[in-house]
This record gives C-alpha cells, sequence and structure tokens, in this order.
C-alpha cells in the first residue's frame, strides 16, 4: 500500500508537477540536440547514412542497457525506486546526464568519432534513469483516470523543449561557435554542451531543495520475480513503445537530410533546422490539446474552447522561435484542424486516440514517399503533431493496472526505447542503398503496430476508455 503520508500531502501536488515539467523541458532539449548532430557529425567526420546514425544507436541503446540494469535489479533485489524514493532516483538521473554533457568537452577536443558516442551513452544512461523515474512519478501525482492527461502536459514542455533546440541549437553550433571560416569543426559542440551541463546541475539544484510527495512503498510492497510481465497488455506495450519510439526518432533524425533531397526541396542545414523545429512544435501542439482532450472533468464545450485557445497560442510562440515566414508555416493549420478532428473522434479514449492517431501517420509516411517537393515535405512535418499523445498514452496503457508492479512495468517500456537505436540504425541501411526517400518504409512498419496495439487497448483495457459521462458530458 502506499504511505499514508501522500494522502496528506495530495492537495499538495502543483509544485512538484511544475519542478518536474522544467526537468521535462531540459531533457527534452538536449535529446532533440541529436538531429543537429547527426548531420553535423556527418560531414564533420564524412559519415555515411548508417555510421551517422550510431549517435541515435549509442544514445537509444543506454536506454535499454540502463533499464535492463534497472530491471534485473528489481527481480532479484526488489525495486530500487521503491527503497531509493523518486527524488534520490531523479537526482542521480540529472547528476549522470551532466557528466555525459560534460564528456562532449574532450570529445570535442580531440575530434573522434568514438568519445562522441561514448558521451551520448553516458548521456542516454542519465535520461534512463529519469524516464523510469519521472514518468511514473507524474503518473502517481493523482488519480489512474488522469494520468494520460497529466503525461500529455508534461510531455508538452518536453516537446517545447525539442521545438526551440533545433534553433537555437543548430544556431550555436552551425553558426554561433562554428569556425570563422564556415568550415565544420568539433569545437564548435564545446560549449553548448557544458552550458547544457550547467543548467542541468541547477534544475537539480531546485528539485533538492522542493519538498516532493513521497511514494515510497511499504516494506510488504517489495516485490521480487517477473510479476509485471504476466500481463499480456504491458507485453504488447513495450513492442508499441519501441516501434513508437524507434518511428519518431527515425523521421526526426532524417528530417535535415529529407529536405536536402534535390527532389523534396534542396534545403541547407542552417534552413532544415527551421523545418525541424515545425516537426517538433507540431507535437508540443498536440500535447497541449491531449492534456486538454484527456482531462475527464472538462464538458465537451469546455474542451473545444480550451482547445482552441491553446493551439492558437502554441501556434504563435512556434511562429515566434522559427526563422520562417507566415505563409511557410501556414500548412500547420491544416494538421492543427484535423487533429481536433481526431481527439473528437477519439472522444476522450486514450486506446481509441491513440489508434487513429497512428493510422494518420501511415497516410503521412506513404505521401511523403511517393510524393516530391511541398507536399512531401508537409506530409513529413505534419507527423510530429500526431506523434504528440503517443509516448504518454502507450506509456499509461501499458503500466495501468499494474498496482505493485508498476515501477518494475515502467523499467521494461522505458527499455522499450530501444527502438530509437535500432530503428534509425536499419533506416540509415536502407538510405544508403536505397535513398533517403523510400527509407521510410520503415515508420510506415512502425506506425501499424502502434495502431494495433490501440485497437488491442480499446477492447481488452475498457477501465482506460474515457466515456464522455465521465467527461461531464
Amino acid at each position: 500500500m502506499i504511505n499514508k503520508e501522500v494522502q496528506s500531502q495530495s492537495r499538495n501536488y502543483t509544485v512538484p508537477l511544475i519542478t518536474i515539467t522544467l526537468l521535462f523541458f531540459m531533457w527534452g532539449f538536449i535529446t532533440c540536440m541529436n538531429d543537429i548532430l547527426i548531420p553535423y557529425l556527418k560531414q564533420l567526420f564524412n559519415l555515411t547514412f548508417f555510421e551517422s546514425m550510431l549517435v541515435q544507436f549509442c544514445f537509444f541503446g543506454a536506454y535499454f542497457i540502463g533499464s535492463l540494469i534497472y530491471f534485473l535489479i528489481s527481480i532479484t533485489k526488489g525495486d530500487p525506486i521503491n527503497k531509493l524514493g523518486y527524488k534520490k532516483g531523479i537526482l542521480f538521473g540529472i547528476f549522470l546526464a551532466a557528466f555525459g554533457c560534460v564528456l562532449f568537452y574532450p570529445a570535442a577536443t580531440f575530434s573522434y568519432y568514438p568519445l562522441f558516442l561514448g558521451a551520448l551513452f553516458i548521456l542516454g544512461l542519465g535520461f534512463t534513469v529519469l524516464q523510469i523515474t519521472a514518468n511514473a512519478y507524474v503518473s502517481l501525482l493523482g488519480s489512474e483516470e488522469s494520468a494520460s492527461s497529466r503525461l500529455n502536459m508534461t510531455q508538452a514542455f518536453n516537446a517545447f523543449g525539442t521545438t526551440i533546440a533545433p534553433v537555437l541549437g543548430g544556431h550555436l553550433i552551425f553558426e554561433f561557435f562554428s569556425s570563422p571560416d564556415g568550415s565544420f569543426s568539433a569545437v564548435a559542440t564545446r560549449i553548448p554542451y557544458l552550458i547544457f551541463a550547467g543548467i542541468l546541475l541547477l534544475v537539480a539544484l531546485l528539485i533538492s531543495r522542493v519538498k516532493l510527495p513521497s511514494f515510497q512503498m511499504g516494506e510488504e510492497e517489495v516485490v521480487k520475480g517477473w510479476g509485471a510481465l504476466e500481463f499480456s497488455h504491458l507485453k504488447f506495450g513495450v513492442f508499441a513503445m519501441f516501434c513508437y519510439v524507434g518511428g519518431e526518432v527515425a523521421v526526426g533524425s532524417f528530417i535535415i537530410s529529407f529536405l536536402e533531397q534535390p527532389q523534396i526541396m534542396g534545403f541547407n542545414e542552417i534552413i532544415s533546422k527551421n523545418y525541424l523545429s515545425l516537426y517538433w512544435g507540431g507535437a508540443m501542439i498536440g500535447r497541449f490539446l491531449g492534456a486538454i482532450s484527456l482531462n475527464q472533468s472538462l464538458s465537451q464545450s469546455k474542451k473545444a474552447v480550451f482547445m482552441l485557445g491553446a493551439a492558437g497560442a502554441v501556434f504563435l510562440v512556434i511562429f515566434s522561435i522559427v526563422n520562417l515566414t507566415f505563409s511557410q508555416i501556414s500548412f500547420f493549420l491544416v494538421f492543427i484542424v484535423l487533429n481536433f478532428i481526431a481527439f473528437f473522434i477519439g472522444k476522450a479514449a486514450p486506446a481509441r486516440t491513440l489508434s487513429i492517431f497512428a493510422a494518420i501517420n501511415v497516410v503521412l509516411l506513404i505521401s511523403a514517399m511517393v510524393n516530391h517537393g511541398e507536399l512531401a515535405m508537409y506530409s513529413i512535418l505534419g507527423i510530429g503533431i500526431f506523434n504528440s499523445i503517443m509516448f504518454s498514452n502507450i506509456y499509461t496503457l501499458a503500466i495501468s493496472g499494474l498496482g505493485k508492479y508498476t515501477s518494475q512495468g515502467s523499467s521494461l517500456v522505458v527499455m522499450a526505447i530501444l527502438g530509437g537505436a535500432i530503428v534509425p540504425i536499419f533506416q540509415g541501411y536502407l538510405a544508403d542503398q536505397f535513398g533517403v526517400q523510400h527509407s521510410f518504409i520503415i515508420p510506415v512498419f512502425c506506425y501499424l503496430v502502434i495502431l494495433i496495439f490501440g485497437a488491442y487497448c480499446t477492447k481488452y483495457l475498457g477501465h482506460v476508455e474515457t466515456t464522455e459521462s465521465k467527461a461531464g458530458h
């Protein structure tokens, strides 16, 4: 049973949520920097697409290694988070991630690609701990029925970080800290990543000073063994998360290279990074809308008003961030309208909404593969807004009803982030063999799996399907 102290603190969740949301923003920003590093290191070290995707392989491979270690400890010694507490786990993850950022300094100084990969691996290990602890922590800060809404809100600020990263990070590496003659130099990554390390440590200091509710279980709740794997929806959810992260990371990793293709737009990196921000900005819009749509305390009419206001406000934020004209991003309004329609068809049901969004992404990917010019570009960028709710919905559906196995199940779901390491590698191989445009067949299969998982949960997890009557309709 959860510590009784939690019940007395149930009204003090606002400050903890704000604090953890700041952390989500920072790790979203740093994670998205990989999409800048890939084309940068590809040119710097004259890499193939396959070799450049080792950036994602090492970073997201760390998620698998770290989560596997956590899971093995949990089934032999008991859940580490149960013993240490969520706060200590979060702080440890931040310190490890900050150390990974610091390692970019020697990697850049010696201009040695394997050192960059090692730094990314350590950084990924730190974010692994954060994924296991922070996501589960947010899901516990309130009722299970509203967990998807809370996670969508925190993930929205994570997406805010991923939206800013291509513009700010791209400016720092491609322009501000680049060589005076415009040539590529490894030293351009030294100062930015030291800055990131410093900000992470400041966030750790803030979290250490904030009183966070304790969700440690009593001693009788410390469980060992493979109990979490007895839940079929968890096993399916792990595979769905593998495909989701793999698909999202693969698409984001190839956007700059995709837009460079002469039959698409022929853009250079400096221009493409702004469109990459639109991809991640779409995820931010969709997550804010998802947080509202999946909120059970709002009526349908209030949801419509709040979603419209949120969409307009976030669109203006994105417009102010990217170095593009209104006419260049106005196509996004079409995707926002389509996103609205998809949410209302989903009727605030996490599983049903997940299937609808996955189906739309399959169509958009096929469009990007068979079309040229602006239509292909718009199709690939529109995927971001429909990725929006996938992580939080898959995560909460997968760990729904696990009880004392929640943290163990969470580590398995986070382990599935290995998809971000494996899928881009396969797409990189196809890109080398058949071209960038045709390589997007790999993410198509990923989203088909997610579509099926959503349909499965709609049928077998009826308690997570929010009805209109619960929403106050």
